[in-house]
């Protein structure tokens, strides 16, 4: 008797871990999420520079501040790394692709287009700076 309520625990666990996994509720680390968003990544990680994907909305305040930021630093680093900008009331499959749970949210990705790095809020110039900085961008 002890031996089937083993295996009938063992089984509860694999289908819960399925479940979990299949929900996105877990995941096995970056490459099993970037497997997961790799659809919607495809279109940000195309070229072989790294990427800073602002996600927000051009209406909320934090977002508006960031908004001069983020045009400074396209214009700085041109060429060197791109920096990107989608309207999460505009295009709610991104904000769903990515898993945004709050704006703005930035996402820096390396130049194989994996997600490296993921701030929410306000996030100043020098801070972006750094992070593009440690993915390699002179």
């Amino acid at each position: 008797m002890k031996r089937q309520h083993v295996i009938l625990a063992a089984l509860v666990i694999v289908f819960s871990l399925a479940v979990l996994l299949g929900s996105g509720l877990i995941n096995l680390g970056s490459l099993t999420a970037f497997a997961t968003e790799k659809k919607a990544v495809e279109t940000v990680v195309s070229g072989k520079i790294p990427k800073m994907l602002d996600l927000g909305s051009k209406s909320c305040i934090p977002c508006k501040k960031m908004a001069p930021i983020l045009d400074s630093l396209r214009e700085e680093y041109k060429g060197r790394a791109e920096i990107m900008f989608i309207d999460t009331r505009e295009n709610r499959k991104a904000a769903a692709d990515y898993k945004i749970t709050l704006i703005p949210t930035q996402i820096f990705f390396d130049t194989l287009g994996v997600e490296k790095f993921r701030h929410v809020g306000f996030y100043p110039a020098d801070s972006i700076v750094t992070h593009l900085k440690a993915l390699g961008v002179k």
